[in-house]
């Protein structure tokens, strides 16, 4: 049974490609872009359950992406991934409504708890 249609965006592709076929193995529909454009179009396309956004890249950066993302889908969980974070940053970002927040590299068990635990709030309604 699917557990869900993912969408990550980070720029370091040999990631990307990893977390997707990990997470296909374990019952998600996931798909990867390298942009943050690119992303904001899937999303007007797909009906996704849920986004993982690296916070570090060129162009539309993950909390603008962020910040994007949730004024057109406020509902969307939103997991920002980063290599350069502090426990500041993290704070900021469920601020301004990340779901969480996930330090590189990523251990894709923590990955998809965090992902299970963000759509089980979304389906309860509970943001927070």
């Amino acid at each position: 049974m699917p557990r869900g249609k993912i969408l990550i965006v980070d720029d370091e592709e040999d990631l990307t490609s990893a977390m997707v076929e990990r997470l296909r193995l374990r019952g998600f529909q996931a798909e990867a872009t390298a942009s943050g454009l690119d992303a904001l179009k899937r999303l007007s396309e797909t009906d996704f359950a849920a986004l993982v956004l690296d916070i570090k890249m060129p162009g539309i950066d993950g909390l603008q992406l962020m910040a994007e993302t949730k004024r057109q889908y406020p509902d969307l969980p939103v997991i920002l991934i980063t290599g350069h974070g502090s426990a500041t940053d993290a704070e900021r970002s469920m601020i301004r409504g990340a779901s969480d927040y996930l330090m590189k590299p990523v251990d894709i068990g923590t990955l998809i708890e965090t992902i299970d635990k963000a759509l089980g709030s979304r389906e309860t309604g509970n943001h927070g």
